[in-house]
């Protein structure tokens, strides 16, 4: 990346202020700038560092006003944050580029692989796989049979797609993910022993999803798991068989949804989170980390948290109450040891 304060006006439609030939190449904190970054200001809390930040440039929103003299080159933008992660989108992924099957690679002959994609060596596209345009496959992936990957994904490198699994579009998943391998279904035996029931399902992505690394995303014991349009899913996350995670929600590390639980669409699901299986959760609601969810929830757009999960507000309070549980055990101890001396006398 190298590009000057005035070509980056013209691509994000800003309004410069200060020297147009001001050429950037690389990407910084606005706390840690320095000569040739590009920085940008979104949170107020870190106005302070525009006054001394070394940063050549800074991407800032247009209704910027600042409270004293700034050293550095302003380009004005409706919004910094997209516009800064628009031109990491750009500039900054380089392996995107790559294009070429390598040698070292096996696709079987029944596969259907777009003449532009990548894919990595020793990786494995498995009998009737299909891998959409422009899609790449990292070394060491592992593509099951019949499984079908839509146009512009991203497969990094240890990743295992189970067969009959169908990704769509603009997909990212990245190491050591797996995708479909069987849900946790065993039915018990008289002996107390367990026998495992088939899962004859699959697992379907939807367009735009990004998946971090080690998940777990397993396939239905019938029909399939659903990761809707727009899901993002941190490292370390459990998607148990028959789980349906509703559009553009996301879901923070080591969090868990066990089986067959419909989640509505723009969940924001905190860090360990555990949600309960055979449940209904309506639209927009959010659960603070650790939280754990036991019943159904019908209101939308709610925040929740503890275990059992409560209202936040509720919660807060009742966490209030359980700090004044030692003081109120000593007052109760006292008071029936007065009793106690009373009846004495």
């Amino acid at each position: 990346m190298q590009i000057s304060a005035k070509d980056l006006a013209v691509l994000l439609g800003g309004i410069i202020e200060g020297e147009e030939s001001i050429v950037v190449n690389t990407v910084a904190k606005i706390e840690e700038g320095f000569e040739g970054a590009l920085s940008f200001l979104a949170n107020p809390k870190y106005e302070e560092h525009i006054y001394v930040t070394k940063s050549s440039i800074v991407l800032v929103s247009k209704d910027f006003k600042p409270s004293k003299e700034i050293n550095t080159c302003l380009i004005k933008v409706d919004d910094p944050y997209a516009a800064f992660t628009f031109l990491l989108e750009k500039f900054s992924n380089v392996s995107n580029h790559l294009v070429g099957i390598e040698s070292m690679s096996f696709i079987d002959p029944t596969a259907q692989v777009s003449e532009d994609v990548y894919v990595g060596s020793f990786a494995y596209i498995s009998k009737g796989a299909q891998i959409g345009k422009q899609s790449k496959i990292y070394p060491h992936v592992f593509v099951g049979a019949n499984v079908k990957i839509g146009a512009n994904c991203i497969l990094y490198s240890g990743v295992k797609i189970y067969h009959d699994c169908v990704i769509g579009d603009n997909c990212i998943i990245h190491a050591s993910s797996v995708i479909g391998s069987d849900g946790f279904g065993f039915a018990p035996l008289p002996d107390r022993s367990y026998k495992k029931i088939p899962q004859t399902g699959n697992v379907i992505i939807e367009d735009d999803v990004e998946i971090g690394s080690n998940v777990s995303v397993d396939r239905a014991t019938m029909g399939s798991t659903i990761l809707r349009k727009g899901v993002k899913l941190d490292n370390l996350v459990q998607i148990a068989h028959n789980v349906e995670v509703g559009e553009h929600s996301v879901m923070a590390g080591q969090s868990g949804i066990a089986g067959s639980t419909k989640l509505g669409k723009y969940m924001v699901v905190g860090g360990q989170v555990a949600i309960s299986g055979h449940l209904q959760i309506a639209n927009g609601n959010q659960f603070g980390g650790q939280s754990g969810v036991n019943a159904n929830i019908k209101e939308e757009n709610k925040k929740w948290f503890g275990t059992p999960v409560l209202e936040l507000r509720d919660s807060l309070r009742t966490s209030a109450i359980m700090r004044k549980l030692p003081e109120l055990l000593s007052r109760i101890d006292a008071l029936e040891k007065e009793l106690a001396q009373l009846k004495k006398e």
